[in-house]
């Protein structure tokens, strides 16, 4: 038994349901936090040692190691089933998407530093450090979650290729049988079908 199969095991069966109606979301989600804890850990440790004055640079080599490790991990797990294009042009499409979520990720933090002046001299450290977590890893991370996992599901992992791939229906209707089929099938193997 699987790690996933452990713990939907233990989940009531109406909310066992939903996760496994959204099982891509969750995934990604998943990766998204692993990926952010790789991105904040790299992030903290490059300001507060090797790039100190330049934090904006720091936070921007944190979400490009980040982002390697998203592309692995939502390739070959949250999104498995999909895509069916060329590796390489999978991967320049999933890092364009990226470099978007880069942008859009850096604005926060770049506004919180440089238009509002959260920084030191202009506040005290801790004020910094906050508006710097709040700005970087909070605010601009969601937004570039929201744009990277609707640009993913678009462009880079299309649903209908990875259904040709798989040699499936292409209809709506071979897709919610397939859908429900999965969901059957992981209730059996847990034993509560």
């Amino acid at each position: 038994m699987t790690v996933v199969e452990t713990v939907l095991a233990r989940v009531p069966a109406p909310l066992r349901a939903v996760l496994i109606k959204h099982r891509e979301l969750l995934k990604f989600a998943i990766v998204g936090g692993t990926t952010f804890l790789i991105d904040n850990g790299i992030w903290y440790l490059l300001k507060l040692t090797v790039l100190e004055s330049k934090p904006i640079t720091a936070k921007a080599i944190a979400i490009i190691v980040a982002t390697i490790a998203s592309y692995v991990l939502n390739r070959e797990w949250s999104f498995r089933t999909r895509g069916g294009r060329e590796r390489h042009h999978e991967a320049a499409l999933f890092f364009l998407i990226s470099a978007g979520g880069v942008v859009i990720n850096l604005i926060p933090p770049y506004v919180s530093r440089y238009v509002f002046d959260l920084e030191v001299p202009h506040v005290s450290r801790l004020v910094q450090e906050v508006a710097d977590f709040a700005s970087g890893s909070i605010i601009g991370m969601l937004l570039a979650m929201f744009f990277r996992f609707w640009g993913f599901k678009k462009w880079v992992f299309p649903d209908e290729l990875g259904r040709r791939r798989r040699g499936d229906d292409l209809t709506e209707e071979g897709s919610a049988k397939e859908d429900e089929a999965d969901t059957e099938e992981l209730g059996r193997e847990l034993g509560h079908a």
